[in-house]
C-alpha cells in the first residue's frame, strides 16, 4: 500500500431538509473522488441539522437504524460506486429509547465495517445532547479500510485526552472527528486541540466542523476544517470560517512511523503509573 493517502472531508451549510442534504453530500462524495480521493468524512450528524440547540421531542424523527437505515445503505451504494472508503455520523435509533450519536465507518467496495458511538455528551446552552444522545458504548474502534486504519471520535469528545490515546494504541494512522461547534463557545480551541492530539498520540486528524447559523438557534459555526499531521502541522490550507468547502489532501502515512521513531512517545509510557487517572 503506498504510504500517500489522498483524503477528503466536507464542510457544510444546512439546505433545510435531508434528502438535499444528503444529495449534497453526494456531490461532494463525487467530486471527491474525481480529485483522486480514497476516503472522505463528513460533518457531526451530518444530513440533519444541529437539533440539540434546543431541547423537542420532535427531533427524534431524524434518528434510523445503523447500518440498515435509508441513509447508512445509500452511503454504501455511493461508497462501492466510488470505491471510497466513507466516514458517515447520523443520529443512530437502536431501539425505541435508545438513540446515540454515531457515526458509521463503510469500506471501499460498501461494506458495512462498524460503527463508532460518541462517548462524552455535553449538556450546556446551545448544545443540549444529553436530552437527545445516550454515551456511546461501543469502546473506541479502529477500522482496517481499503486506506489504512481508520478511527472516530465525535465533536465534544476531543476535551477528553483518554479517547484520543484508545484509538492510538488501537492502532490508528486517521480519525476523523466530525463536529457541531460555534464561534462564542470555544473557536479558539479549535485550532489547539486536535493537534495537539496529534502529537500526543501520533496519528493524522480530520477536523470537521459545520459552517453557518441554522434554524434551530443562532449558533454560528465557524468551519475552519482541516487536516493535521503527527507533528501538528495542518496539511494544506486550513477551509474558510464561512463558506461551504470540500477539502482534499495528501496524507503521508510513512511520517507516522517516522514520528513515531523520533519522538518515541509510545515507548515512554508508563500505564502501571496510571491507574489514579480512572479511580475517581
Amino acid at each position: 500500500m503506498s504510504p500517500i493517502v489522498r483524503a477528503a472531508l466536507v464542510q457544510a451549510t444546512w439546505t433545510g431538509d435531508t434528502e438535499t442534504m444528503i444529495a449534497k453530500h453526494e456531490e461532494h462524495a463525487r467530486a471527491a473522488a474525481a480529485q483522486g480521493a480514497k476516503v472522505i468524512g463528513f460533518q457531526e450528524v451530518f444530513n440533519a441539522p444541529y437539533f440539540c440547540q434546543v431541547q423537542d421531542a420532535e427531533h427524534y424523527r431524524w434518528a434510523e437504524p445503523v447500518p440498515d437505515g435509508p441513509t447508512v445503505r445509500r452511503m454504501r451504494e455511493l461508497a462501492r460506486e466510488l470505491g471510497m472508503v466513507m466516514v458517515v455520523p447520523v443520529y443512530e435509533v437502536e431501539q425505541s429509547g435508545f438513540y446515540y450519536n454515531t457515526a458509521a465507518v463503510i469500506d471501499a467496495d460498501g461494506a458495512f465495517l462498524g460503527k463508532y458511538r460518541k462517548h462524552h455528551i455535553p449538556q450546556v446552552k446551545g448544545f443540549w445532547e444529553k436530552f437527545y444522545f445516550r454515551p456511546g458504548n461501543l469502546g473506541w474502534p479502529v477500522f482496517d479500510t481499503a486506506v489504512g486504519r481508520v478511527g472516530v471520535y465525535i465533536c465534544y469528545d476531543r476535551h477528553f485526552p483518554e479517547g484520543w490515546r484508545a484509538l492510538g494504541l488501537a492502532g490508528a494512522q486517521l480519525v476523523y472527528n466530525p463536529s457541531a461547534t460555534h464561534r462564542g463557545l470555544s473557536s479558539y480551541l479549535w485550532k489547539l486541540e486536535q493537534p495537539a492530539a496529534a502529537v500526543a498520540n501520533e496519528y493524522f486528524v480530520a477536523a470537521i466542523n459545520r459552517v453557518g447559523v441554522e434554524e434551530y438557534g443562532d449558533n454560528d459555526f465557524y468551519g475552519t476544517s482541516y487536516f493535521v499531521d503527527p507533528r501538528g502541522q495542518f496539511v494544506g490550507d486550513v477551509a474558510s470560517g464561512k463558506e461551504e468547502e470540500l477539502v482534499v489532501r495528501d496524507l503521508d502515512f510513512g511520517l507516522i512511523d517516522e514520528v513515531r521513531q523520533q519522538w518515541a512517545f509510545y515507548r515512554d509510557r508508563r500505564p502501571d503509573a496510571y491507574g489514579p487517572l480512572v479511580e475517581n
